[in-house]
């Protein structure tokens, strides 16, 4: 491929922390699904003190790069998509140093707007401005279109998606044994993936409890193989997500398949008016119930929220061009 027909680069700025990079990664491969694009991944390792330290104090940011982070530097890319507090200092000087990048950042930058093209937030965080587009729950890497595949509800398993303990929620060996006997009772098959936040104690309950009784049964943490997610999405009659991932549940949603939120004990004093603002809104789109031990159906429109998010980048990075 010669230049002249090479796609634009896309760079994806973050940490490198999985839930962090899949936001990006996720909205960068739904534009590209619309539009040709080179997708390159960078991940940023800035070195002590500065990343405790707060923004305003960093000056150049470039200058505190580990020797172990990836190379950021011109030629600069078309498109920059950031998320992350680490990533909103660079952002933000990639774009005033290279006004023709358009810079999108994820998630609330908390900093001035107008250093970023676009900024895409979730709803839940009240963020507002001419160059804000909000949306519900967070990008993902899930293809949508992919996932609304018909099934034989009953014989098709029910997917179970288990986060972990957070600031707001617990998820102890005794919240594990609590979960795994509730799963049980509906007699039903399982397909149940943990997450990486899920403490080893309560995963080992878990896989003690049901993996045998589960069709399948993924730990990330004990496996190298392709994490069978998506697949568990396109198959399940319903899906079952603990209460402490927003992520999950957005996924979840767009499958157009009942979502059942899993409660879970929340911390002394914790702070959840974000999660219980998501979840409210999950229930307001007829996409999601709380868990009470039985399974049902029920129609509503599929959530497609990194489609959507995909749509503004392309339409305003667009008329920037012209």
């Amino acid at each position: 491929m010669n230049a002249e027909s090479a796609p634009p680069e896309c760079w994806i700025v973050t940490d490198g922390r999985a839930g962090i990079e899949a936001q990006a990664l996720g909205l960068a491969e739904a534009i590209a699904r619309r539009a040709p694009l080179e997708i390159i991944v960078k991940r940023l390792r800035v070195r002590s003190p500065f990343r405790s330290l707060p923004r305003g104090v960093w000056r150049d940011p470039f200058a505190h790069l580990g020797g172990d982070s990836d190379p950021v530097a011109p030629p600069w890319p078309a498109l920059w998509i950031g998320c992350g507090r680490l990533s909103v200092p660079f952002s933000m000087a990639v774009k005033a140093r290279a006004p023709e990048t358009f810079v999108v950042q994820l998630q609330n930058p908390r900093a001035p707007l107008g250093a970023f093209d676009l900024v895409i937030p979730p709803e839940h965080d009240g963020v507002r401005g001419e160059n804000v587009f909000p949306i519900f729950g967070s990008p993902n890497r899930i293809d949508t279109a992919a996932l609304r595949v018909p099934t034989v509800p009953g014989l098709a398993p029910v997917a179970v998606l288990v986060g972990g303990e957070n600031k707001v929620f617990r998820f102890d060996d005794h919240d594990a044994a609590a979960l795994a006997e509730k799963l049980l009772a509906l007699e039903m098959p399982l397909d149940v993936t943990l997450s990486r936040r899920t403490p080893r104690g309560a995963a080992d309950i878990l896989r003690a409890k049901l993996g045998d009784h589960a069709a399948r049964f993924f730990d990330p943490a004990c496996s190298d193989a392709a994490n069978p997610y998506p697949a568990m999405l396109a198959s399940a009659r319903a899906v079952l997500v603990t209460e402490d991932s927003v992520n999950m549940a957005a996924e979840a949603a767009s499958t157009g398949k009942p979502v059942y939120i899993l409660p879970l004990r929340r911390k002394p004093f914790a702070r959840a008016r974000k999660f219980d603002a998501f979840h409210e809104g999950l229930r307001a789109r007829n996409a999601a119930r709380w868990f009470e031990g039985v399974i049902e159906s029920w129609p509503y429109e599929p959530l497609d929220e990194t489609g959507r998010a995909a749509d503004a980048v392309l339409r305003l990075w667009k008329s920037r061009q012209r």
